[in-house]
């Protein structure tokens, strides 16, 4: 019977690059009916490896969840329907959505949708740490990792979101999430009250899903939601913990999340092994070497003559495209498409409200004190691609402070409208793409 090991870093999370083995998990072993087994909330890697053990199983496939704010969601619009070509244009299609060096990220593919190829994004040095948690485990081995959030059932026509204590996972129709602080749902409404789609409608549908206990402590958070005339939200109480909920949400394909162990994080698939008993063999095999060298120069020649054809593929796509162009050529299109992109994105990204929102969420949870600032209100003008948001603090360093981490992610933000009172400062802090 084939078993799959889920596995979910419990906050707060450990030094991944120092003290790896500080790090707690919560952790669900399904079987292949997709049914429980074990379980557990708060264990380290041993007592997930004992367990293991003790129930006599083996190589055992693992899928490790990483916090969802780890990997940004894009989108590529790339006309090419060729794997090969697809992955050549991947990193120029999304490199005006990232905030940081393409050439340091990790781009992993999904599967097509109206909009174009979903994509997600992560630091490639962080990914490799990620690798390294989740590698070498006893009894197992790595299979899959994926943003939490991601695998959250999709809600058809609105959002789902998840809570889990403190933190609240959130992906809509359009499978693009993010986590939040549960306690910020609220500022967050009007935007759950927004259609996915241009199209009318009456409500938005929001399935709630959580626990008993998460239900009574968000109890007045849930009601604001509620409030909201636009939204009709359907509680889902959990008797199970939300790593359960992603898990069998991932059995039943109720969502389709991106795998991020692709390209140079791919598993390796240990064929080389099965080729040991056949060692003998290469005594027999040496006599016919010389034939072999024949055959591998032929070859040779034959593989160049294919390649120049694929170049010329490649240069009659680009042709077709920018058909003045007669100086490019296979040497330099990469160079060439580079700096046409850039060109057209001379004005700067136009991030859309998710990102947006991320940033100054991630930028505001690790500002010293997060008590003594309040966001008031959350506006998104989507024409000018500016997330307004009017602030209020004990100083305005804090406000300062929260301005100049944006802008170090590379984002445009201002701060405008400064008024200060005897008890601190508010003012309506702005940001864009840049």
């Amino acid at each position: 019977m084939s078993y799959r090991l889920y596995v979910r870093p419990v906050a707060p999370l450990a030094d991944l690059r120092q003290n790896p083995e500080a790090q707690l998990f919560s952790w669900a072993l399904l079987d292949a009916s997709g049914d429980t087994q074990a379980r557990g909330t708060a264990d380290t890697r041993e007592t997930i490896e004992h367990t293991l053990a003790q129930n006599a199983l083996d190589n055992v496939l693992l899928v490790g969840l990483l916090p969802g704010e780890e990997a940004l969601f894009c989108v590529a619009d790339i006309p090419a329907k060729q794997s090969r070509f697809i992955h050549q244009a991947l990193p120029f299609a999304v490199e005006e959505q990232i905030a940081q060096d393409i050439d340091s990220v990790h781009l992993a593919l999904g599967r097509r949708s109206e909009a174009g190829y979903r994509v997600a994004a992560i630091d490639e040095e962080r990914m490799d740490q990620w690798v390294a948690l989740f590698t070498g485990w006893d009894h197992s081995r790595l299979d899959a990792i994926y943003p939490d959030a991601s695998l959250l059932p999709v809600t058809e026509g609105g959002w789902s979101i998840c809570l889990d204590g403190e933190t609240a996972l959130l992906m809509n129709e359009r499978e693009e999430w993010f986590s939040m602080q549960s306690a910020n749902l609220a500022i967050f409404a009007k935007t759950l009250a927004l259609p996915p789609t241009e199209d009318v409608v009456a409500e938005v549908p929001v399935a709630l899903y959580g626990s008993e206990d998460d239900f009574s402590f968000q109890q007045a958070v849930i009601g604001e939601l509620k409030a909201e005339g636009r939204i009709a939200v359907r509680q889902e109480t959990l008797e199970v913990t939300p790593l359960e909920l992603l898990a069998h949400s991932l059995h039943h394909h109720l969502s389709h999340p991106i795998n991020l162990c692709q390209g140079s994080f791919s598993p390796s698939s240990g064929k080389s092994s099965a080729f040991k008993p056949w060692k003998p063999l290469i005594a027999v095999a040496a006599v016919w070497f010389g034939i072999q060298v024949a055959m591998e120069v032929g070859m040779g020649i034959y593989h160049e003559q294919e390649a120049d054809k694929l170049k010329e593929q490649a240069m009659g796509i680009y042709r077709e495209a920018f058909p003045g162009d007669r100086r490019t050529h296979s040497g330099n299109v990469r160079r060439v498409i580079a700096g046409q992109l850039r060109t057209a994105g001379a004005e700067g990204p136009e991030l859309d409200f998710i990102t947006l929102m991320k940033y100054t969420g991630q930028e505001y949870s690790e500002l010293p004190g997060t008590n003594s600032v309040q966001f008031n209100s959350v506006n998104f003008s989507r024409s000018r691609g500016e997330l307004i948001v009017d602030v209020r603090a004990d100083s305005y360093d804090r406000l300062s402070a929260l301005r100049n981490g944006l802008s170090n992610q590379g984002l445009e933000a201002q701060i405008g409208s400064v008024v200060n009172e005897s008890d601190g400062a508010r003012g309506r802090l702005t940001v864009s793409g840049g």
